[in-house]
């Protein structure tokens, strides 16, 4: 007898033997687990996290060193105790486990580790089967092998069901408490560490009174286990607190996080980024004062935004919002829509007439104007209110206060065809009509388009392209990209450009009101720095597009279906709150090129004005063409 059971204790042995060498010869051979939900995770300008997202964008991702430690340690203590000590499985605890489990003919004791348990939210599903237990056991045994302590601590923090639809602590922290687990009080911490036992169960929301008695369960285990003094266990378990149940979701950030993706997807050529760091140019003080306007100013049913700010000198983007809420509409209006101009296309116009002998003191009459072309057709454009001068105007009047007529005058004297190619010089790609009306705006561009136009202005004629990702590292830290600043090439002439910058003040100078109020007049007095900007609408867009040196920022506003707008002015609020945020230290003046002289002009004559005139602008030319002649008409 003796003998029969010792061979049978060497062949189990054998086959136990057998099996293990077997089992790690197929886990070495299989090679790591693909950690297929690892996240992306962008980060901003200053190389903090902006935001860390499954690649379907469902639920935020958390850096180990980002969660509260104390809330690390009390899950290790109710969850896995030897969890840096074992190699996946806690033998005693599946001993122990088993025999329960024996006793009462079903699967009752889990004694999952967490690496079991992050293995079965990765490949597995949550049956109670012994096949599914055995295949838990192989999975985390091939984490164990091939990936750090850390690495696993972190996956599981980050994919714990936590019900009602949250995964992961930091998203149930906000979900519950309305704060990240940095922010979360020791009563705090032990109930989110009681819930994921039983998800349903010990809701807080739905089952209050459980809830509480597991988490004064976990208070006590705590106080044992030394992690709470004595003190510190009573205070958390008498210690009210509020269960919020919202998830708190910036209505903007999933715009950043589409733009960025597809850009790097476009830079490498691949559609998979699982795990990839996306380094980036944006801003969060920026992204936050667009997103703050936004909120504030934009409180119609259904009216949309597309805003975007950035650097123009380089192109790099800080901020952009596609909508007023990406959760309700991920379709984004900065990038993908493409609306009517208005009159922010005219300065496009006007740097092309600056090029051809135009100056700033160039003078047009601005009367109702029929124009009857030599194909038979005609055209019949009117200024806002049909307000004319019934006079001669300068350029720098004109673009002030938005002249219709003079705008069409200068396109039909420069052709369209011209304004075209200089429209794709500035990096419009959409189809431009070369027709009449093409001078008011009537063709269609995205607001990425229309900031791409104004940086060359703003930089001193300079190419620029715009970007957002500076740097993209693989799963395994492996640098695969770094964006690089290439030389710019100057392709504006540097004394026009500055000239249009300074006729683009005007915009914002109460002082050339006339027959026409200057379009910026509403919001002059709230600026503090000397911008440059042109506003524009037609009956179903607003736009603001201004700059100074450093910064350039771009707002549209409308109606998806392009129904009529009522008249309104949240682009330029908008633009008025973003551009002040992001000139928090002042901002430079645009740098004079050689060659550029200056004098004091009467805005409708177009001369140098003298002491009976009633309005003196400073205005800036090439050197040779400044008027030399005096304004006589306010003599009398």
């Amino acid at each position: 007898m003796g003998k029969i059971i010792r061979h049978t204790i060497i062949w189990t042995g054998a086959g136990l033997g057998l099996f293990m060498i077997t089992m790690f010869v197929t886990i070495y051979l299989l090679g790591p687990p693909d950690l297929n939900n690892q996240p992306i995770t962008i980060y901003d300008d200053e190389g903090e996290v902006l935001v860390a997202l499954y690649p379907d964008g469902q639920t935020t991702w958390q850096q180990l060193d980002e969660i509260n430690p104390t809330l690390i340690e009390a899950t290790l203590v109710m969850e896995d105790r030897r969890f840096y000590q074992h190699g996946g499985l806690d033998l005693k605890r599946v001993g122990g486990a088993m025999l329960e489990n024996i006793r009462h003919g079903r699967l009752k004791e889990g004694a999952s580790t967490i690496s079991q348990q992050y293995a079965r939210n990765l490949y597995l599903s949550h049956e109670r089967t012994w096949t599914r237990k055995l295949k838990e056991a192989f999975y985390a045994l091939r984490l164990e092998w091939f990936y750090d302590k850390d690495t696993i601590l972190e996956g599981y923090f980050n994919t714990i069901y936590y019900g009602h639809g949250i995964y992961g602590a930091e998203a149930a922290s906000q979900f519950y408490f309305g704060k990240s687990t940095d922010a979360l009080s020791n009563a705090e911490i032990a109930l989110l560490v009681a819930i994921p036992n039983r998800p349903n169960a010990n809701s807080p929301i739905d089952h209050i009174q459980q809830a509480k008695q597991e988490q004064h369960r976990v208070i006590r285990r705590l106080v044992d286990e030394e992690i709470l003094s004595d003190t510190e266990g009573y205070l958390a378990s008498i210690e009210q607190f509020e269960i919020v149940g919202e998830q708190e979701t910036d209505p903007h950030i999933g715009y950043i996080a589409d733009y960025v993706i597809n850009e790097a997807k476009s830079i490498l050529g691949q559609n998979q980024l699982d795990g990839y760091q996306l380094y980036t140019t944006f801003n969060a003080k920026d992204q936050q004062a667009l997103s703050k306007a936004v909120l504030q100013h934009i409180n119609k049913d259904e009216l949309q935004v597309g805003a975007i700010t950035a650097d123009p000198n380089i192109g790099a983007i800080k901020a952009i919002i596609g909508g007023v809420n990406y959760q309700e509409s991920p379709f984004n209006r900065a990038i993908q829509a493409k609306r009517m101009l208005g009159s922010t296309f005219k300065p496009i116009l006007y740097y092309t007439a600056l090029e051809n002998g135009f100056t700033a003191a160039t003078t047009l009459v601005s009367e109702p104007t029929f124009f009857q072309f030599n194909d038979g057709t005609s055209y019949a454009p009117g200024n806002f209110n049909q307000a004319y001068a019934q006079d001669s105007v300068t350029l720098a009047q004109a673009l002030a206060l938005s002249d219709n007529i003079y705008a069409i005058k200068t396109q039909l004297f420069l052709t369209p065809e011209r304004v075209v190619e200089q429209s794709r010089m500035l990096g419009i790609t959409s189809e431009l009509d070369p027709v009449p009306s093409l001078a008011l705006g009537t063709s269609s561009v995205s607001v990425l388009e229309l900031l791409t136009a104004y940086s060359h202005f703003a930089n001193g004629g300079y190419q620029v392209r715009p970007f957002s990702v500076t740097r993209v590292e693989s799963a395994e830290g492996e640098i695969i990209y770094q964006h690089s600043i290439e030389r710019r090439e100057q392709v504006l002439d540097p004394q026009q450009t500055f000239i249009l910058n300074q006729l683009l003040t005007g915009m914002f100078d109460p002082n050339l009101s006339s027959y026409l109020s200057v379009t910026g007049g509403s919001i002059s007095e709230e600026l503090s720095g000397d911008y440059a900007g042109k506003s524009g609408s037609t009956p179903s867009d607003h736009w603001m597009i201004g700059y100074s040196p450093e910064l350039i920022v771009a707002v549209w506003t409308g109606y998806d279906d392009n129904r009529n707008l009522e008249q309104t002015q949240a682009a330029k609020l908008i633009w008025r709150d973003a551009i002040e945020a992001g000139h928090s230290q002042g901002s430079d003046a645009f740098t004079v090129p050689p060659g550029i002289v200056a004098a004091y002009i009467d805005p409708s004559s177009g001369k140098l004005s003298s002491e009976h005139c009633p309005v003196s602008r400073l205005m800036f030319f090439v050197e040779g063409t400044e008027p030399k002649q005096y304004c006589q008409i306010h003599d009398q």
